[in-house]
């Protein structure tokens, strides 16, 4: 693999050198666990193969990376949030209000959520939505009737399922995975079992029931992970009968320590998730302040590294470490080329 060698613009090393609030010389990225090897990686080699300093990156979770993000312009703030969720309406009013006007949004590729457990814990291979929701929601429907959950075995509910007690562990709220583990099974599941129109005839409106699917038991059966990924694998480690929430990514780095489940009768893969035939999947991002370009040396360059062909494209770093290529890759690669902000031609 060859890359082009890339030096730091006239225009940057002017701006550094006359402007006393962007003093920095690398890129500062934080935010998600599950963009974070990806990002890692993108930063080793754009070290290795330009002229310009390898990226620090951090993690934290989406919605922290994309707090930091958000806290205003200068040398004292990131430049890059990884996400794996998209960027909400609320984050990009706290970014124009703190003068974070101009983002640039890049979509790097497709990411599936597994479920794993331990090698030597009980199989579970017949997960549908409808499960995940009947262990860890808060309010089930059992015989008609709206309670409390009592479920303390996958069986009770499933008996294609293992006699296992329930233990799942699952991304905390600050995650982008949550947001994806909500909408496409919690909500789901609630939805399946036909738990959300007993809520809604309860007399809740339709927000109302919504939230209500979404809140998880408390009783220790199912346990919020705020680290990241090797927490969870740690907590399973611990647990037999243990299931976590996982980046396809990282699931297949180590298989090793973990077997996956199935969801909705597909195994996840790279090949399912790029037909859209596993169900829960999701896409990743990470969000560059244009405010930055021309200022912070690499910037536009380490953006344009990251999604060119020979590193997010099929047969790259990226795709051999689990990442599901974009099909519209070449719409990002001009995006960022042409520095086309959130809003522009819309």
């Amino acid at each position: 693999m060859s890359f082009l060698k890339l030096t730091a613009s006239a225009t940057a090393i002017a701006a550094l050198s006359t402007t006393a609030a962007f003093a920095r010389d690398n890129v500062q990225v934080a935010g998600s666990s599950t963009v974070l090897p990806y990002a890692s990686i993108v930063a080793e080699l754009f070290g290795d193969n330009t002229d310009f300093p390898t990226p620090v990156v951090e993690s934290g979770g989406s919605s922290a990376g994309l707090k930091r993000f958000c806290e205003g312009v200068g040398e004292n703030t990131i430049d890059v949030a990884n996400a794996s969720r998209a960027i909400r309406e609320k984050e990009i009013k706290a970014c124009a209000e703190a003068g974070v006007t101009d983002i640039i949004e890049v979509r790097i590729g497709y990411d599936g959520i597994v479920f794993a457990s331990q090698q030597s814990g009980p199989a579970y291979t017949a997960f549908q939505p409808a499960d995940i929701f009947n262990a860890i929601g808060a309010t089930v429907l059992k015989d008609g009737e709206l309670v409390e959950n009592p479920h303390n075995s996958w069986a009770e509910f499933n008996a294609d399922l293992p006699d296992a007690e329930i233990a799942m562990f699952i991304p905390g709220t600050k995650h982008g995975t949550r947001e994806v583990f909500e909408d496409k099974v919690l909500l789901k599941g609630c939805e399946a079992t036909g738990a959300m129109d007993a809520m809604m005839e309860s007399g809740m409106d339709e927000d109302a029931a919504e939230d209500a699917c979404l809140d998880v038991r408390q009783d220790g059966k199912s346990v919020d992970i705020d680290g990241d990924y090797t927490e969870t694998l740690a907590r399973i480690d611990a647990n037999t009968n243990g299931i976590g929430v996982f980046g396809l990514a990282f699931y297949e780095n180590n298989t090793d320590k973990l077997k996956v489940a199935t969801m909705g009768g597909v195994s996840p893969s790279t090949e399912t998730i790029a037909s859209g035939e596993y169900p829960v999947s999701r896409p990743l991002f990470f969000y560059v302040k244009k405010a930055h370009i021309g200022v912070i040396p690499g910037l536009k360059e380490y953006a344009q590294f990251f999604v060119a062909d020979e590193i997010a494209g099929p047969g790259g770093p990226l795709s051999n470490y689990g990442l599901v290529a974009d099909p519209e890759l070449a719409d990002t690669q001009a995006k960022v080329a042409d520095e086309v902000t959130m809003g522009e031609g819309m």
